[in-house]
């Protein structure tokens, strides 16, 4: 979307299998919108709670012209009523709506895809990441955004110890920046990133994550005293809750019977990956992945600044999402 764009456009389509950039594309276009009216309502849609008559009530004009972005996820996933009945409201969006469907590309849900570019959608394109030249270069431009320098050896070793994943090289990054307010102009080297993060950062927040999404309370807790205790970034925390959470999601809206590699092309994710998340997904329901979702962002709030006590935050999300996954409400 140019800057010089005073409102987003109606219909906004974005194409892509990143998530974190996904996101960051969605954000920037409600954003767009919240500029111009601040009581701006974002309502997320997916194959696992889209219904053509809630969908209708969301684009159509409402009583008192309220301002609304509408998302639509995993588009390539919605049924074939479903995706009729989106295709069909393109032409006729309120004027204070914005409509943003998100699509990973490819064959599947194809005709979905054109018809919106079709209406004359502001396509926005997410390229994968998949090198670690692309992830050194991914991290360069957190720091630069954040008005800080990493050093190429430092990037290389901060690859190193948090590993591939987008979210968790932008909480590391978010991380260092914070922990090294005092010296901004100094760039972060080698030195720094191994006395925060080096062999100590994947394994932890992943591990409390899996043990949280698979409902296991006092096994998370465990972990996740130990990961605080030996230093772990609890942002790195709150990103892998998050990850994990939205796995369970997408694997849960995607067809029943698909195999494993068909969903490893269509979600991004590695076939091993789907086998373990469709594990964890027994148990959870969509009013379940809400209320964990929830949590999480609540947590993360907290421990980038929003609350007094990060330890407390994290161990109220993790059993919050210990017990969504078993009883789909907050208990």
């Amino acid at each position: 979307m140019p800057a010089e764009t005073a409102a987003p456009p109606q219909l906004v389509l974005v194409v892509g299998a990143e998530e974190l950039l996904v996101d960051r594309a969605v954000a920037r276009v409600a954003a767009a919108r919240r500029a111009l009216d601040p009581d701006t309502e974002t309502r997320d849609l997916s194959p696992g709670n889209f219904t053509p008559g809630t969908f209708a009530e969301l684009v159509s004009p409402s009583l008192f012209g309220e301002s609304r972005v509408v998302v639509v996820r995993a588009a390539q996933d919605l049924a074939a009523d479903d995706a009729t009945a989106l295709i069909a409201a393109l032409g006729g969006l309120a004027d204070e709506i914005t409509l943003v469907v998100v699509h990973v590309g490819g064959v599947k849900g194809k005709a979905l895809l054109t018809a919106v570019e079709k209406a004359g959608a502001w396509r926005i394109d997410v390229a994968k990441v998949t090198k670690p030249a692309e992830r050194i270069a991914f991290l360069r431009e957190e720091f630069k955004a954040a008005k800080r320098q990493i050093t190429e050896e430092a990037a290389r070793a901060l690859l190193d110890a948090v590993g591939n994943d987008l979210r968790e090289l932008a909480a590391a990054a978010s991380q260092l920046v914070a922990d090294t307010s005092e010296d901004a102009r100094t760039p972060i080297d080698e030195t720094v990133v191994a006395k925060y993060y080096s062999g100590r950062a994947e394994v932890s927040g992943f591990t409390v994550a899996d043990l949280a999404v698979d409902g296991r309370t006092a096994q998370a807790l465990e972990q996740l005293r130990w990961a605080l205790a030996t230093g772990t970034a609890p942002v790195l925390i709150t990103s892998a809750l998050a990850a994990g959470v939205r796995s369970v999601a997408r694997v849960a809206s995607a067809p029943r019977g698909a195999r494993p590699a068909d969903l490893a092309r269509d979600l991004g994710m590695p076939p091993w990956k789907i086998d373990k998340v469709r594990q964890q997904v027994r148990g959870w329901t969509p009013d379940g992945i809400s209320v964990a979702l929830l949590a999480v962002a609540e947590a993360d709030a907290a421990v980038k600044g929003g609350g007094d006590d990060s330890a407390y935050a994290l161990e109220r999300c993790v059993v919050t999402v210990c017990r969504a996954r078993g009883q789909g409400v907050r208990g």
